[in-house]
């Protein structure tokens, strides 16, 4: 394994659908700034529409709208680490409803990396990982709260 790779923080990915291929651009400052300012590195990042059809298209930056606005991603043009075949983007493009488009983005955790390297050094691997998703979050606690009031009631 390169030390490249070995000094690496954790790499994830995310799918994020744009209902009726509308994407404002309003997130996408963010990421740059977040790559900026070396919380994440970005190793891929591609978009994809799925037709009404269910056709899966690979869009460019410059496809982003029909004026050709790319909302400041041009810094990422041509930057690819090729993670990303084309079955991964028709698998991504499935996950969507049709007439629909997404971002799909592969990512370095920076900030995790001299954690990620202590562990590896240490002879520890990652065994699992997953996320939650704040609408996930919202519906527990709520589901909390109702039993919580449910319980008020009973007394």
């Amino acid at each position: 394994m390169s030390d490249d790779i070995e000094d690496m923080g954790p790499v994830d990915y995310l799918v994020v659908e744009f209902p009726g291929n509308r994407m404002t651009g309003e997130a996408f400052p963010l990421l740059v700034e977040l790559v900026d300012q070396g919380i994440i590195h970005l190793l891929d990042l591609r978009f994809v529409r799925k037709d009404a059809d269910g056709t899966v298209t690979a869009l460019e930056l410059t496809d982003l709208d029909g004026e050709g606005n790319s909302f400041g991603l041009s810094v990422f043009e041509g930057a690819s680490s090729e993670l990303l075949g084309q079955d991964d983007l028709d698998e991504a493009g499935n996950a969507l409803q049709p007439g629909n488009a997404a971002a799909i983005l592969v990512y370095e955790n920076r900030w995790a990396a001299p954690f990620a390297r202590a562990l590896r050094r240490s002879g520890a691997q990652m065994v699992a990982s997953g996320r939650i998703p704040v609408q996930a979050l919202l519906a527990s606690l709520d589901a909390e709260e109702d039993a919580a009031e449910g319980g008020r009631q009973a007394q």
